[in-house]
């Protein structure tokens, strides 16, 4: 209990106002949030300059009329793919779109973690921004990691729709997407998605257990954060790359999703009011799809 109320002492004290540290907190936070609106100013731009939301399921959903457009957009799912298919540079592209619109997506529900993490170097009488920023590229390192498995992801189901007639996707697609809809919902009521969930609420925790001191440490602790993170959300964005990677709609709630989880109280209750909402969406978008 000593020890307890001696870490929150030292922590309350980096976060006056009127201190050195206090400053450099709101330095930190203002760095934080330039960088997630200037990630979520990215990310509306490709947006609205891919004029349509194409996801890995929803590419297959558009009407006979729409074809010839996506058949000369085949391979196409984030505005950075190569309409050719399969290309270096369409996966260069299509990972650094994701990974910024991760980082816009993200970035609120990390913000405590991240702020947590460097009032704990501030303890510890070390300069905090440098390993700071190191850690929260770690974080998005892991993001960046998946976009490449997406990447694959969304162009093999692209492949395989571009085989299949009009009629054939119009059908396929939104049931496809009923299906991750449901999975996503009962991924929510997975051990796994409990035991990720708290390490990502309990930065305090995650500080204390899986410290590691140097630049090296933080890019490490960053990983492991970002493995946690992607191990609660993963579900999620598997619903906005079906639905629509670039759908501003799909990521503006999932981001408010996330948050909720992360951030707000009754976290268990949260996280299970959302997985019956996925299911029951699922559900009812399946049976339209019948």
């Amino acid at each position: 209990m000593t020890a307890q109320r001696l870490s929150t002492a030292n922590f309350l004290s980096w976060w006056r106002p009127d201190s050195s540290l206090g400053r450099a907190r709101r330095n930190l936070l203002v760095c934080l949030l330039v960088l997630t609106c200037g990630a979520w100013a990215l990310t509306l731009y490709y947006a609205h300059d891919m004029g349509a939301p194409v996801g890995a399921a929803m590419s297959g959903s558009m009407s006979a009329d729409g074809m010839a457009g996506m058949d000369s957009m085949a391979g196409m799912a984030m505005g950075g793919m190569s309409a050719a298919g399969w290309s270096f540079s369409g996966a260069v592209v299509f990972v650094a779109i994701w990974t910024v619109m991760m980082a816009a997506m993200m970035l609120p529900a990390a913000a405590p973690m991240i702020m947590i993490f460097a009032s704990a170097q501030a303890r510890r009488g070390q300069a905090a921004l440098v390993p700071t920023w190191i850690f929260t590229g770690g974080y998005l390192l892991v993001w960046l990691a998946a976009g490449v498995i997406v990447y694959v992801t969304v162009e093999v189901v692209t492949d395989t729709a571009s085989h299949l007639g009009a009629i054939e996707r119009g059908a396929w697609a939104p049931l496809a997407l009923g299906i991750i809809l449901i999975m996503a919902g009962v991924y929510q009521f997975t051990p796994i998605k409990r035991v990720c969930l708290r390490h990502c609420r309990s930065p305090f925790a995650f500080v204390a257990m899986h410290w590691r001191d140097g630049r090296l440490g933080a890019v490490q602790m960053g990983v492991l954060h970002g493995i946690f993170c992607l191990g609660c959300c993963w579900a999620l964005f598997a619903v906005l790359v079906a639905a629509g990677a670039m759908s501003l709609a799909w990521m503006l709630a999932l981001t408010l999703v996330v948050f909720a989880e992360k951030v707000l109280p009754l976290a268990q209750i949260t996280s299970y009011a959302i997985g019956v909402a996925l299911v029951i969406l699922g559900v009812a978008v399946s049976v339209a799809a019948v």
